[in-house]
Parts: structure tokens; sequence; C-alpha cells
């Protein structure tokens, strides 16, 4: 799954310059016996299987080394996922993830190994590399020099805790629907102003819960709510 991964789009032309390394370690090769068991059933009685905690560990401690960098158990009991919590993770040197499967891990892993723990969203996936995955794309955005723009990179949606504006390309006219005027005005306070109207529209509309969470500066709440004249323009 992560040979696919690494191999195409930024991720690949980001590994290729040196500028982030993902390493895939296998959970078997740190596992004993004949059969390499890297999961058992739990106690207590219960469906499905848990994975074991020798072989996580070892296999946590052997990637670690001497550093110390943090531990995440990817699991659907952790904080949820956010840009910020990418652009957090893109601060460090080296992060470890921890990739679920099954039933989940022992406790121990959580208690003992992990530093944090965290989710992608309210929702179940068969294993945890998916879930790795969208760890590694959203927080190589925020590595310099991985994006060509990097300042697209703040603009994008959830980073300020609202949503992206719209976007717009040839042709001008499609199927009825054209660009909005402003776009071509050549005024860039206007555009400007204009994208972070819509943006905070779309915000309120589609994720109220974004707003709520961090409530609006007076400098938005002048965009919403503009002066009788500006409305009329509108």
């Amino acid at each position: 799954m992560f040979d696919g991964f690494r191999s195409g789009g930024i991720v690949k032309r980001a590994v290729a310059k040196g500028l982030i390394e993902v390493a895939v370690h296998n959970l078997r090769d740190f596992a004993a016996g004949k059969h390499r068991q890297v999961d058992d059933r739990p106690f207590g009685g219960d469906e499905g299987m848990v994975f074991k905690p020798e072989p996580v560990f070892a296999a946590v401690e052997s990637a670690r080394g001497a550093a110390a960098p943090p531990v995440i158990l990817l699991t659907p009991q952790g904080r949820r996922f956010t840009g910020r919590v990418a652009e957090e993770l893109a601060r460090h040197p080296r992060v470890i993830l921890i990739c679920g499967r099954y039933e989940g891990v022992d406790e121990r892993v959580a208690e003992g190994l992990a530093t944090d723990e965290i989710s992608v969203g309210d929702y179940v996936l068969t294993g945890g590399e998916l879930a790795a995955m969208i760890v590694v794309d959203a927080a190589a955005r925020f590595v310099p020099g991985v994006v060509g723009k990097e300042e697209s990179v703040r603009r994008d949606s959830f980073v300020e805790g609202r949503l992206d504006f719209p976007h717009y390309t040839r042709p001008r006219l499609f199927r009825g629907m054209s660009v909005p005027a402003v776009l071509f005005s050549g005024d860039h306070a206007k555009i400007d102003a204009w994208r972070r109207r819509k943006a905070l529209e779309k915000t309120l509309e589609r994720r109220p819960d974004l707003v709520a969470a961090r409530g609006l500066t007076p400098e938005e709440r002048t965009i919403l709510d503009p002066t009788p004249k500006e409305r009329k323009k509108r």
C-alpha cells in the first residue's frame, strides 16, 4: 500500500528531493515465533483479534533509536486530526506512526509507548495504513519546499478555522455560469476582500461549528455585515 503512496504526486517529488522520507516497518519483522504472530485473541472474550504489545514495542524502539520523536497511535479514540495538527507534526524532524488493525492495539501500547493518539475522523477503517497516509500527506504540505507555492498552503481550508474561498479558471462563461466580475477588476484589495467574504460565508453555511469554535474577529464581522451602500453593490 505504501509503495503506491510513495511513488506518485507531491509525495514522490518530495521524497526524490530529500525533503521528506517515508519509512515503513513491518511488524512481523519484530514478532517472535515460527509464524511471526503479531495479534492474538482479546482477554475477556470478544470478536476479532488485537495487536500484541511485544512486536509493536520492539518495532517502535528500533525505529526510534536514541532520539525521542513523537510516537503517534492512529486510533478512532484519538484527538481529531486537523490542519493545525498536521502543521504541528511537520515541525518535528521525525514522527513515528503506529497503524492499528483488526479490533485495535493492546492498551499497553497507548499507555506505555505512544506519546499521542490521533483519529482521522469519526469512522472506522480496516487498517491504520490509510490513516497514516492521510497524516503524512497533510503534514508534508507544511514542510518547506514540498508545495511549490507555500503561501497557498496557509490559505487552505481549515488552516485558519474556515473553509477555502471559491476558485475559478477558464473559460469565463461555462453552460450559463459566469466567473464573478470582481476577479477581472485588477483591484487586488477588492479581490482579497471578496475571497475572504466568500470563505466566511461558505464556512458559516457548511461548517458553522468551525466558526463557533473560534468566533469571529471584528474585521470578519465587518466583512460579513457591510454598510447598506455596500450591500446594494453585492
